[in-house]
This record gives C-alpha cells, structure tokens and sequence, in this order.
C-alpha cells in the first residue's frame, strides 16, 4: 500500500509541475474559463487528462510500438501546430473585434467541451515522449515497477496533477480578470501572442529536428 501511494503522489507532482509551463491545453482552458464558464473549463480539463492517462497507458505497455509511428506521430504533430495557430489567429480576430469581450472564433462552436478538450490533447503527441522519459526515470529508480496495481496509481496520480495544474490556470485567469482592472480588455491580444509564440517555437524545433518527436522516435536510431 505505501509503495501504491507513493507512485501516487509522484504521478501526481511530475504531472503538476509539467502543468504549469505555458502551454496549448492549459491557456486554451483559462480562455475557455474566462469566456464560457468555470463549468466549460473543467469540462475541457477532464477530456484532456483523460486522453493524456491512456497516451501514458499505452506508452508503459507498447512503447516499441509507439516508436515506431514515427509518421502518425509527425502528422499528429504538425496538426497541433495548426491547432495553436488557429487558436491564436482566434484570438487576434477576437481581439480586434471587441477587446476581451469577443469569443476565440475557434471556440465559437457548440461542441462539449469535455469532447473538444479530448480532440486538442489526441492531437498532441509531445505527451508521450514526456512521459516515456519520467516513467523510464521511476524504473531506473526502482520507484516504479511494471505490476497493474502501480500503473494504475501512477495513472491516476497523473490525472489528479494534471488536473490541479489546469486549475491554476482556470482559477488565476479568473482572479486577474477580477483584480485588474481593464485586463480583460487585453485579454485577447495577450492568448494571441502565447499561442503564436508557442507555435513559432514548436515550428523552429521540427524543423531543426530538435522537437520531442524526433529525438523520441530516433532515439535508437541514434544509439546504434
């Protein structure tokens, strides 16, 4: 039980900490959290961790496999790259419509948002090789074993970080637009500039071959 708990709780921190860089997810949940609803938000959160739990399932289990969809996962890469730029071409047309107070276009659609969070983290593949890396870490160290009942602790774990790290975002945004005055105003423009800044940043790393796909599905290409 204690080695259970354990697992637990590092899931839980590597997934929180690994939360709170900027990121697609969790600044398009702080958007969803200041333009929809806190409900919206959390909706969108759930779906994300949920597939984010089975990418980290399935990586424990058929990671040779995994390594070897190395155009699926160039594929699902570049359509995330389309997805940020979308959300910030959004976010700009938003912002020169009306401030703060105009929806993303991209989140102008009647789809759950528990579904819609789901799409965004399918697309994503950046999560697999995180977590293929931290996992392989806790094996090393003899803190994570290949038995069920710790997979399914440290699954667990990492959707409860997930989901607090989400809620920094959801809840801080909601604060900030509350204290500040007129920040709201700006709201727009600034998610606009995260996401083109992530997308120009992402762009430069698959090109010079230095993104996390890359160096995941050649790692033993590479050692050979």
């Amino acid at each position: 039980m204690q080695k259970l708990i354990r697992i637990f709780f590092w899931g839980m921190l590597i997934s929180f900490l690994g939360s709170l860089p900027l990121g697609t997810l969790n600044v398009a949940a702080m958007q969803i959290g200041i333009q929809e609803s806190i409900r919206n938000a959390i909706l969108f959160s759930l779906g994300s961790l949920l597939v984010e739990m089975v990418y980290v399932r399935i990586s424990l289990i058929g990671i040779d496999w995994i390594r070897k969809q190395e155009r699926l996962m160039k594929i699902m890469e570049w359509a995330t790259l389309i997805i940020i730029l979308a959300l910030a071409t959004g976010s700009f047309i938003a912002a020169a419509k009306g401030g703060g107070h105009t929806k993303n276009v991209f989140l102008q659609n009647n789809m759950n948002r528990f579904l819609l969070g789901m799409l965004m983290c399918a697309v994503n593949p950046v999560q697999i090789p995180f977590w293929f890396g931290w996992s392989t870490v806790l094996f090393t160290k003899k803190i994570l074993h290949p038995l069920k009942a710790q997979y399914n602790s440290y699954i667990t774990g990492i959707g409860i970080g997930t989901f607090a790290g989400n809620c920094v975002f959801i809840f801080s945004g909601q604060w900030i637009v509350q204290k500040i005055a007129k920040s709201q105003d700006y709201l727009n423009w600034v998610i606009g500039a995260i996401f083109t800044l992530t997308a120009i940043i992402q762009l430069i790393k698959m090109l010079r071959n230095k993104d996390a796909v890359y160096k995941f599905t050649h790692e033993n290409k590479t050692a050979l």
